[in-house]
């Protein structure tokens, strides 16, 4: 079994802190801590104009209200210069009539990507990753996921997913599988054999 380097940083987990950055985007220079007390939706792209990619975008910009009505960044990042960035933006409201209007961000040093654990220690550009991070108003990470290059993104889910930490957040309900607003919530589990047979599961309207 091959044993990791132990001067590796390990990739960021559920309670972490989400590490600070400044970097060039095509909205300008922009710093992670610039959106606290805002929910961030940070997520890496393996590669301008590449199909998988373009159809998360297009995708993306046409929810970019339901995230903005979620008082929810949006911040996309790749290795790629700005140049091709603003290239590829400009393509895609040409082809699909689709203005992006969250910031893409450049890590043409890839030091973002290593920050964040997106890359492998030998890897040589970003062609396999498509990480998303979940951040909360506080900057701490809430949730993560990771995606193969040829599989792209549910939108639907990072939408539920940010709606559903929101909810939680307080500790007071959580959230049950396929969860959406207005369904019933869980209550945090009570002690066993406290609240008769179902004390695992209880559930109260949410409306």
């Amino acid at each position: 079994m091959e044993m990791m380097d132990a001067n590796m940083p390990r990739s960021l987990r559920i309670g972490d802190a989400a590490p600070n950055f400044t970097a060039r985007t095509t909205q300008g220079e922009i710093a992670l801590d610039q959106y606290r007390g805002r929910w961030v939706v940070f997520f890496s792209h393996p590669a301008d104009f590449t199909p998988v990619c373009t159809s998360e975008f297009v995708s993306l910009a046409e929810a970019a209200p339901q995230f903005e009505e979620l008082d929810c960044v949006l911040l996309g990042l790749s290795v790629d210069s700005l140049y091709s960035h603003v290239a590829w933006m400009r393509a895609i409201k040409d082809v699909f009539g689709v203005e992006v209007p969250f910031p893409v961000i450049e890590d043409p040093s890839m030091a973002v990507g290593y920050a964040y654990g997106m890359l492998d220690d030998q890897a040589g550009d970003a062609s396999t990753v498509r990480a998303t991070y979940f951040i909360d108003p506080e900057g701490i990470i809430r949730a993560l996921s990771w995606y193969p290059m040829n599989v792209g993104r549910s939108v639907d889910e990072m939408l539920r997913t940010v709606r559903a930490l929101q909810r939680s957040a307080d500790g007071e309900a959580y959230t049950p599988a396929d969860w959406q607003p207005g369904d019933d919530v869980l209550l945090p589990p009570a002690l066993p054999g406290s609240a008769g047979a179902d004390w695992f599961h209880q559930t109260k309207a949410d409306r």
